[in-house]
């Protein structure tokens, strides 16, 4: 299991005042719950609580809207996110410009469970849950990650560090030592580690917690 979390670059991001750390991943991957944990251990947010706490998540989003604007080209906003972390799902972080360094923390959750869970989110908003496949949405959430990851794997700017979210449930310490030392070393970790509630838990897909490739 540990196995899982790993820098996906050996070369070192530039230091200095243009660093954004951004939380990662497919939507429900655990997100918002790693910058809840983020905040605990002493980083700064961007956030702007425009989406408030639901039945879905209801210790918050930790979301800041105009991040949905990067395909757009709206990326003045960065300059305020310098030094904090922020939120951005992984379909957005090909949109991220050049000129600053990012600390990635990139979450990875077994699809199935993710695929439940967006469907419960989908059945309690009124939405219909099968407008899609769900052996087609596992197959174009698994090309996805393997085309963001090698992306990122190109990118000299750019540092990763991933998170299995099922493993770091089970098992927090050595992820949130992890974390500390990707992101300098002087984070509350015990602040950290207290934030993980593992009754918020759901959708458990039970026969294999297999990240794909």
């Amino acid at each position: 299991m540990r196995g899982w979390v790993k820098q996906l670059l050996g070369k070192k991001a530039t230091e200095g005042g243009n660093t954004v750390i951004v939380v990662s991943g497919l939507p429900r991957s655990g997100t918002s719950m790693m910058m809840k944990m983020l905040e605990a251990g002493g980083i700064p947010l961007l956030t702007d609580h425009i989406r408030t706490p639901d039945e879905d998540n209801p210790k918050g989003y930790y979301e800041f809207e105009r991040v949905k604007q990067l395909p757009k080209g709206d990326t003045a906003w960065l300059e305020q996110a310098r030094g904090k972390a922020v939120k951005i799902i992984s379909a957005l972080l090909e949109h991220l410009p050049s000129e600053y360094t990012y600390q990635i923390i990139f979450m990875r959750r077994d699809l199935r469970e993710i695929i439940a869970s967006q469907r419960k989110m989908l059945i309690r908003r009124g939405e219909d849950p099968d407008q899609v496949d769900e052996e087609e949405l596992y197959r174009l959430f698994n090309k996805h990650l393997r085309h963001i990851r090698r992306w990122l794997s190109q990118q000299p700017n750019i540092r990763v560090l991933e998170i299995p979210y099922n493993a770091l449930l089970q098992d927090p310490e050595p992820y949130v030592r992890q974390i500390n030392a990707f992101l300098g070393g002087h984070l509350d970790e015990k602040a950290m580690a207290q934030v993980i509630d593992p009754t918020l838990y759901r959708n458990r897909f039970a026969t294999s917690a297999v990240q794909p490739d």
